[in-house]
């Protein structure tokens, strides 16, 4: 495209097929949202005032008391953790990370200490909580969770992810009826998550969810909850939020984009994104080495993916070779790999531009082809990438 700002700068134009990324910059930012931030830039507004409005805005749409909008999920974890151990102490607030109360452990199923980009414990230590893991990584049970409260516990923060494990752990109804039952209120993680009511209605104090990732805002994070722990939460802004803060165009903009939530045609992007993943099925069923599954979501977002298998003997290539040619070509694609030694990657469809499943398409027999074509199987140590995933970002900005 040549009024694409990407070659104006020098930046690759990739596409999306791996998700709702931070790292791509996450989703495509609604029309709604990039016509408030326009706006609202011109002009000067109270801020905290401004939070007000988006609180109501928030409440409306997940059944919350109250919300706010900061810099990101994850800054919303450190937040919440936070208040839920300072309270409304101001004092307490400037003294953090410091922490003057011993009540400051916090929660956290062994199989939910994940990494999101970063680890999902160090928002919480950030927060001055101090992480205790129940259970074992594929199993937690009641007498974990039950067993682990004590006069020290401020918080327990349950993680809804693809990245944890989705087998032998507690569910959030139990997590929150066990934690309850001792006067221990519930942090939720669901950053990825495409129902904005679900987890407040199943007793989560506080949930948390991404602006910037389904429904489509600017790079912001959604605190939303009890009144009482969304304003301690809130609160943190005059301490440590202070670097976890968000401006004026972030806040109109996500509000903008929970509006249109209201009124998308959810029904019809579902249809939308099905087709393109049919027609790459189509494209790929039959061809040597390959094998295309459409899959359900794992945490049960209304969407699905292309799950592609790759048998290098027949493929003449492993699926880590085919992601690493689909991310180097043109146009760059960059698909779901984060399973990528079990043979296999994802495409997801939610973050095209119409006309570019036909460019992924494209590019797929492209690579394929070329393999095939090739009189030995391209095949990498699996170990190399692991070996060299950080070296570009050690050599940044080089």
């Amino acid at each position: 495209m040549t009024d694409d700002v990407r070659n104006k700068i020098g930046l690759r134009p990739v596409i999306n097929v791996s998700g709702t990324l931070t790292a791509l910059g996450a989703s495509i930012v609604v029309p709604q949202a990039i016509e408030a931030m326009k706006d609202i830039l011109p002009h000067f507004v109270e801020i905290t005032d401004l939070q007000r409005k988006a609180s109501t805005v928030i409440a409306r749409l997940t059944g919350a008391e109250a919300g706010f909008v900061t810099a990101s999920c994850s800054s919303g974890i450190s937040l919440a953790v936070a208040g839920t151990i300072t309270g409304p102490n101001l004092l307490a607030i400037e003294k953090l990370p410091d922490v003057t109360s011993e009540k400051n452990e916090v929660l956290l199923q062994m199989g939910h200490c994940v990494s999101y980009g970063a680890p999902v414990d160090q928002a919480i230590r950030l927060g001055g909580g101090k992480v205790t893991l129940i259970g074992q990584a594929t199993s937690t049970h009641r007498f974990h969770l039950e067993n682990a409260i004590t006069e020290r516990t401020a918080a327990a923060v349950y993680v809804v992810s693809h990245h944890v494990v989705d087998y032998g752990l507690l569910s959030l109804p139990d997590f929150v009826e066990i934690a309850h039952a001792k006067g221990v209120p519930v942090i939720v993680d669901a950053a990825s998550e495409y129902d904005l009511r679900l987890f407040i209605a199943q007793g989560a104090d506080i949930a948390i969810y991404s602006g910037h990732k389904f429904l489509g805002g600017p790079t912001t994070g959604l605190v939303a909850g009890r009144k009482d722990f969304v304003r301690n939460a809130f609160l943190q802004n005059m301490g440590i939020g202070r670097g976890m803060k968000v401006g004026k165009e972030s806040i109109y903009g996500v509000m903008a984009a929970l509006e249109a939530w209201e009124h998308r045609d959810h029904e019809a992007i579902r249809k939308r994104e099905t087709d393109y993943l049919h027609y790459w099925k189509a494209t790929l069923d039959g061809r040597p080495g390959i094998q295309a599954h459409i899959e359900p979501d794992p945490t049960n977002n209304p969407l699905d993916r292309l799950r592609l298998c790759v048998s290098p003997e027949q493929a003449h290539i492993t699926a880590w070779d085919l992601a690493g040619a689909l991310s180097r070509g043109n146009p760059p694609v960059i698909v779901r790999d984060h399973e990528i030694e079990h043979h296999h990657f994802y495409l997801d469809p939610c973050n095209l531009h119409p006309g570019q499943e036909k460019i992924v398409a494209a590019r797929l027999v492209e690579e394929l082809e070329k393999a095939r074509a090739s009189n030995e199987i391209i095949a990498t140590p699996l170990r190399n990438r692991a070996l060299h995933r950080f070296d570009a970002l050690l050599k940044w900005p080089d």
